[in-house]
């Protein structure tokens, strides 16, 4: 069975998919396969890690409103009540948090300023926020990139090198397990 698989057979994220899927997930091309099954491969890698249920659903839907990495959208900024709706407030607001990330802004931040300024991508503005989100925000965006890069050895090559090293510098934010399988899949690109 495949995370894909047990996601689907699990009834807590079965209208989550249904309504990814009325938007077209399981037809947007995807390393791996199709945007849903990556997102519910995601969501599974969060599961595993032990993070709460907000940060799986968040990891489910991440890419609803696009991300600085992937410009398909599933849902307009001005749908965001109907997500909140779906997923619940706080899964919502990171599903937010991750796709209004500036990443070249960001990332350089991140593990060298004790409170990293995030900059939206969407408004201009910056906002600091809690520990909590910058925690569920950086297990998130490992989940996703590790799941990229196990599908397609031209962006592990290309990208593997610099996001181990961004996530050895938050490592400490990580979850544990989460950082393991960063060693474990990224750290031969790294020695390279």
């Amino acid at each position: 069975m495949t995370s894909a698989d047990h996601l689907s057979s699990a009834p807590a994220w079965s209208h989550i998919e249904d309504f990814l899927r009325a938007h077209d997930a399981d037809r947007i091309p995807h390393p791996g396969g199709t945007l849903l099954a990556h997102l519910a491969r995601v969501a599974a890698l969060l599961a595993q890690w032990g993070t709460d249920s907000a940060v799986q659903a968040a990891g489910l839907c991440h890419a609803a409103y696009g991300t600085d990495g992937f410009d398909g959208a599933l849902l307009g900024l001005d749908e965001r009540a109907a997500l909140a709706e779906l997923v619940g407030d706080r899964a919502e607001a990171l599903v937010y948090l991750y796709a209004s990330c500036d990443r070249t802004a960001v990332y350089p931040r991140l593990g060298r300023d004790e409170r990293p300024l995030f900059h939206d991508r969407f408004t201009g503005d910056d906002h600091l926020p809690p520990e909590e989100d910058l925690r569920a925000f950086l297990a998130l965006t490992a989940a996703n990139e590790l799941d990229v890069l196990a599908h397609n050895a031209e962006l592990a090559d290309r990208y593997g090198p610099g996001l181990y090293e961004l996530f050895s510098r938050v490592r400490h934010l990580l979850p544990e397990a989460a950082w393991a399988v960063c060693v474990e899949q990224l750290g031969d690109s790294a020695r390279r």
